[in-house]
């Protein structure tokens, strides 16, 4: 046969080529494209509020709102500030004479505030306005990514090197910021009272209420004390005072010998242990392994304080009863744990929001290390630990704010206050609020729901949660007959973690195998002469999600056999494997005997590395595996359509009859 010419543009190749080039140009936007944040108004001045017609999702579905743009200084205190914007919602009564609205300040640190499902519990008779938070949900987001790809590469969340790590990624992203023009000392709880203060003056609400929770909290008393005028009244859930985002592991055991009382009087639960406390503080030891798999003692720690906040079923798995089965179901359940814990803690935060308004509390935090740290706890202080990164953790690097100074300590407030406590809170302690905050608040007073944890407990019984706020700020008095006693169930449910467990362990072997099956079966048909056109590009379209899932599995089982101080879904082991096993299987599809082998086979790889980058770039931290095994398949039919295209089309002439060349 002789060449007579390059091949044809034909009309499958025409759409392969659209195809592919559209998903990769869509990876390439996704990857490149800034993420939407919000922009000052052009010729802006501070204290400007504009606001449209929008819609809202909450529990009960899509409402009718308004949503703005507050502008508003980065710092009130340098007169050279530059402006920031906030977003702005308010989600109107369902009355035409409404009462004093309602403000919502969520928790944190680090979090948003413009998410609140609960909103409509509160219209009936009162607009419920949500002021977004400055460095997370404004023009100007304090992201640190030193920080969290720090904490997803370094195995065990708490371990020593974990701890400096940390402190150096701080170090690094507060210098960076501070390069790009933001003014960390401005991203203070103060500077947040202040703006939330401007959109009420903006709005034209004479008085507000607040309800606020967790960390909010903090929010809310800043707020009586700067601005005491403003306020109705304020609805406090989950109460965090002064100089306790640093937990008390003494009041953690009280907590846990609490759940070891129910535990005594629960027959199952009983029935598995005769003293709850003495069993965790036992199975806290954690071992190192599992089996082949390599268990992160501190992140198991960790993760249990943050679970054993709530006990509602809505917080599941990650709840207490979850945890305490854990405990006493052995070093499988654990070791979900570890991996649940490394997967989903680091990235849970805006760090350098979280950083910034916690440094409130960095004097408390010093003491607290100062004073010896754990005295040896059950959970050892993991979770305070994680949050300040040890002794020598952000708190000795980010900058403080002047603002700090002055709310360090409980102040009086003659605001007419409700502080909302769980009686097993691990996160706020109901005693807290008691001892530090009760006292200094002549108009104020405490509910404590027995049996339950933190916030999302509370939220839990719609009815319950409904008629104590609204009663409270209709009347004063707040009714919380509605909730009575909740028995706190020890059952986990459906997913416990030695499900959890059992289904990672089982998916990520099954499906290393059918993937390693799969691609041998490929490569082999490919030995014997490879498939008919129609069949390679079929499989070439289907294959990918098995492959690329499969390797990236592989690699997956071996971090966690080997200990890897890696992220498993992170570029050095989704990349590797998802290039390998796409490129490869794409390949074995496509290649036959009037095909070149060598050149063919290393451009199918590069255009799989390049791919699987790309993808992985364009997804967020959990999509990431799948969006780099998307870009990666997208990338080698491309570069297929391509050779083929390049390859000149040989003539028949003296082909045996009844033997017709085809091509792809």
């Amino acid at each position: 046969m002789e060449d007579i010419g390059p091949r044809r543009l034909t009309l499958p190749r025409t759409i392969a080529l659209v195809v592919t080039a559209g998903i990769i140009i869509t990876l390439a936007v996704l990857a490149l494209w800034p993420h939407g944040t919000m922009a000052v108004p052009d010729g802006a001045r501070a204290g400007e509020l504009s606001m449209h017609k929008c819609d809202y999702k909450t529990e009960s579905g899509t409402v009718r709102a308004e949503c703005g743009t507050l502008v508003v200084p980065e710092n009130r205190s340098d007169p050279a500030s530059e402006l920031i914007a906030l977003p702005v919602v308010r989600i109107p009564a369902a009355t035409e004479q409404p009462r004093e609205p309602v403000f919502r300040l969520g928790g944190g640190p680090g979090s948003t505030n413009m998410t609140f499902p609960q909103a409509g519990r509160l219209t009936a008779d009162r607009d419920v306005v949500l002021v977004g938070y400055r460095g997370v949900d404004g023009s100007r987001r304090l992201d640190c990514p030193e920080v969290t790809g720090m904490r997803y590469a370094k195995g065990d969340l708490t371990g020593a090197e974990s701890q400096r790590a940390t402190t150096l990624a701080f170090t690094a992203c507060a210098k960076r910021l501070t390069g790009d023009g933001v003014d960390l000392t401005g991203y203070s709880a103060a500077q947040r009272v202040d703006d939330i203060e401007a959109a009420r003056t903006a709005l034209g609400y004479p008085r507000i209420n607040l309800l606020s929770s967790s960390a909010g909290t903090r929010t809310a008393m800043v707020y009586s004390w700067r601005h005491p005028g403003s306020l109705f009244r304020s609805a406090m859930v989950s109460v965090n005072p002064p100089g306790h985002m640093v937990w008390d592991p003494a009041i953690t055991d009280k907590q846990i010998s609490r759940y070891a009382e129910l535990c005594t009087a629960d027959a199952g639960c009983a029935a598995r242990t005769g003293d709850l406390a003495a069993s965790m503080r036992d199975a806290a030891d954690v071992p190192d392994r599992w089996g082949p798999f390599t268990i992160h003692a501190g992140t198991v720690r960790a993760a249990s304080m943050f679970a054993m906040h709530h006990n509602g079923r809505s917080s599941a798995p990650l709840n207490a009863p979850t945890v305490i089965d854990a405990y006493l179901s052995g070093p499988g359940s654990l070791w979900a744990m570890s991996v649940l814990g490394d997967l989903q803690l680091p990235g849970s935060i805006v760090w350098g929001e979280f950083a910034s308004f916690a440094m409130l509390d960095a004097p408390a935090a010093d003491a607290f290390y100062k004073a010896g740290g754990d005295p040896g706890s059950i959970l050892r202080s993991d979770g305070t630990n994680f949050l300040w990164g040890g002794p020598s953790g952000y708190a000795t690097v980010w900058p403080d704010s002047p603002d700090n100074a002055e709310y360090r300590t409980p102040r009086s407030s003659s605001v007419e206050t409700l502080l909302v406590s769980g009686s097993v809170d691990f996160s706020t302690p109901a005693e807290l609020a008691t001892g530090d905050l009760l006292p200094l608040l002549p108009n104020g007073r405490q509910v404590i729901l027995p049996e339950l944890g933190h916030t999302a407990d509370f939220w839990g019984d719609a009815d319950a949660s409904r008629q104590l706020l609204t009663t409270f700020y209709n009347t004063g008095t707040a009714d919380d007959s509605t909730f009575g006693t909740r028995p706190v169930t020890f059952d986990p449910g459906p997913l416990s973690m030695s499900t959890i467990a059992a289904v990672l362990a089982g998916l990520t072997v099954g499906g290393s195998l059918i993937a390693l099956a799969l691609l041998a079966a490929l490569i082999r048909r490919a030995r014997r002469g490879g498939y008919r056109p129609r069949t390679g590009m079929w499989l070439r379209i289907l294959t990918p999600i098995p492959l690329g899932l499969g390797g990236w599995f592989l690699a997956t089982l071996l971090v966690w056999t080997l200990g890897l101080d890696t992220f498993v879904a992170g570029t050095t082991v989704v990349v590797p494997a998802v290039s390998v096993f796409v490129g490869l299987g794409a390949y074995a599809t496509w290649t036959r005997g009037d095909r070149p082998h060598r050149r063919a086979l290393a451009v199918v790889l590069g255009a799989a590395v390049g791919g699987a980058l790309l993808g992985h770039a364009a997804g967020a931290v959990l999509t990431a595996p799948l969006t780099a095994i998307a870009g990666a398949a997208a990338a080698v039919n491309l570069a297929l359509v391509i050779l083929d295209l390049r390859r000149p089309l040989r003539s028949t002439a003296g082909t045996p009859e009844g033997h017709v060349p085809v091509s792809v």
